[in-house]
């Protein structure tokens, strides 16, 4: 027979050692990583240098976890996402834009959420914006890390093609 003393010490023991899984499992249900595809070429060790600089801040919007390589996401819930290693634009006729050394390809067919896209880098990193949610400033706070890729190209305007006259 367990003594009275055995008893409830063990008693004691499964409810801390419950108590401390279920706060485990109550803290982490809380900074679940961001379910993200890994773009094609995410493996790629650009998208390392561009990952590792990514900052913790986009405005108000802190870095989360993501759970793909290659990858970024700012919000809870998330409304910045950052997949590095999309396929490679080439020329387009698609709104072009710079900012802040970095060019971009705009995507907004689908207002408030804009989809950029580096223009000109190998390799090429996309960003999705909820622009109801999100900073306007999240392209300029990403330029540290994505002046990691070198620019071999970038956006160009009829003006830079055609003859003065």
């Amino acid at each position: 027979m367990i003594s009275r003393t055995v008893t409830r010490s063990l008693i004691r023991t499964l409810s801390v050692v419950g108590g401390a899984a279920l706060l485990t499992a109550t803290l982490s249900g809380c900074t679940a990583a961001v379910a993200l595809e890994p773009a094609d070429d995410a493996a790629n060790p650009g998208c390392a240098e561009v990952v590792v600089r990514l900052p913790e801040a986009l405005g108000e919007q802190k870095l989360r976890e993501t759970n793909a390589q290659g990858t970024g996401a700012w919000g809870d819930p998330a409304t910045i996402l950052l997949r590095c290693g999309v396929e490679v634009p080439g020329p387009t006729t698609q709104q072009c834009v710079e900012v802040g050394g970095v060019d971009w390809i705009v995507d907004d067919s689908n207002k408030p959420i804009f989809r950029f896209t580096t223009y000109g880098r190998t390799p090429a990193t996309e960003v999705i914006v909820d622009y109801d949610k999100a900073s306007a400033s999240a392209l300029i706070d990403l330029v540290g890390a994505l002046s990691t890729i070198p620019a071999e190209n970038r956006c160009i305007d009829v003006s830079d093609v055609l003859p003065a006259g």
